[in-house]
């Protein structure tokens, strides 16, 4: 990565949290997976380590590594856990994030401090069984009552939804979509119960229903009607964090393919001197090249203020497939071992399946970068 010209901060970062997730994650990532749930005592070590507010600045809370120091969190705890690394996406990229590009200085000093030193856990909530790819066609709404906004409708696939403090929440107002601050203590809030998935099954997914739930009108994330900005812009940085995780865990598929490669012996002979096996492996390299080098650009441009909105929608679209590519190679060059839920393989090829379709599908992101490339082509 000296390509990066990382900063002396930021490589200890990097060790830092790399030592971390080999010696506190790796070994229970299992257990979570088999457990459903991220421990709590886990959960606060991350906090101790300032980890659930890395990207943010130290006068709300965090680290003051931006997204450049996100990415390179992410990279290393995906690679032990990517269940981890979706809850701390929820809480850290979208959920804190939203409240932290949008709000005003009062919500950022009430929220984003405790939620960046991990007093709150906090979750993203836009989502809806009519708005999924489809984000603007929310139904949930808000209407203002004297000083307070009442809040009544559903949301599906909220992650952290049942662990959340702390709710960025996007609902249909007389403007159009706004968003607001919700706590999930408040009257009239109902997390479901934790949805059975197929991958990061750590990671708590839930419905979240609201039935007349005040929320002080200060609570207004920005100027009514301006929701759907925020949460486009919130996404930016949370596509990047998932090229970061999508990063860290194709590094682990490579490193452990390669030592199975050598280690295993068919024909009198380690298979890594077979052709077949070796090119697999120089195209995980490849791909990994390839995802390094957009995840680490756009997430530097995003650090100076640049529009990364088409940038992240590549590194989102490529990272997530390119994932899926080298977990496939991964299981094929382990055989029978890489279909065993005894080894990691399995519970990386089940984890990266979702990493197409949360963040926007895949499909969305094609979309973004078509209108932006007929745009600088002026055909729009």
């Amino acid at each position: 990565m000296s390509e990066f010209k990382l900063t002396e901060e930021q490589q200890m970062l990097r060790e830092m949290v790399r030592d971390f997730a080999r010696n506190e994650i790796m070994p229970i990532a299992h257990k979570i997976d088999e457990d459903e749930k991220i421990p709590p005592e886990l959960i606060k070590k991350l906090a101790e380590l300032g980890l659930l507010g890395v990207a943010f600045p130290a006068e709300y809370g965090g680290g003051g590594f931006g997204e450049v120091g996100y990415c390179i969190m992410q990279e290393e705890i995906s690679r032990a856990c990517l269940s981890t690394a979706t809850f701390i996406g929820a809480h850290q990229s979208i959920g804190t994030n939203a409240i932290y590009v949008g709000g005003s200085e009062f919500l950022k000093k009430k929220y984003v401090i405790p939620l960046a030193q991990g007093d709150m856990i906090g979750a993203f909530c836009l989502t809806e069984s009519q708005a999924g790819s489809d984000s603007f066609n929310v139904r949930t709404n808000a209407r203002l009552e004297g000083n307070e906004w009442v809040i009544n409708g559903d949301k599906l696939w909220i992650t952290n939804g049942g662990l959340a403090d702390v709710i960025s929440v996007f609902a249909r107002t007389e403007r159009g979509v706004s968003a607001f601050v919700v706590e999930t203590k408040m009257d009239g809030f109902t997390a479901g119960p934790a949805e059975k998935k197929m991958g990061i099954r750590g990671s708590t997914t839930n419905a979240i229903t609201f039935c007349n739930v005040r929320v002080p009108k200060e609570n207004l994330i920005g100027s009514e009607g301006r929701g759907f900005l925020v949460a486009m812009k919130t996404l930016d940085a949370g596509r990047l964090g998932l090229g970061a995780c999508c990063l860290g865990a194709s590094k682990e598929m490579l490193e452990l393919s390669t030592k199975y490669a050598k280690e295993r012996v068919q024909f009198d002979q380690p298979i890594a001197n077979f052709q077949a096996i070796q090119f697999m492996l120089s195209e995980m390299a490849m791909i990994i090249f390839n995802m390094e080098s957009i995840v680490y650009r756009t997430a530097a441009e995003y650090d100076a203020k640049k529009n990364v909105s088409t940038h992240s929608a590549m590194v989102k679209l490529y990272c997530s497939e390119g994932l899926d590519r080298i977990v496939d190679f991964a299981v094929q060059i382990h055989g029978g071992m890489g279909y065993s839920r005894e080894y990691p393989i399995e519970r990386f090829y089940r984890d990266s399946r979702i990493n197409r379709i949360f963040e926007g599908t895949n499909e969305i992101q094609k979309g973004i970068i078509a209108r932006d490339v007929l745009k600088r082509n002026g055909v729009m």
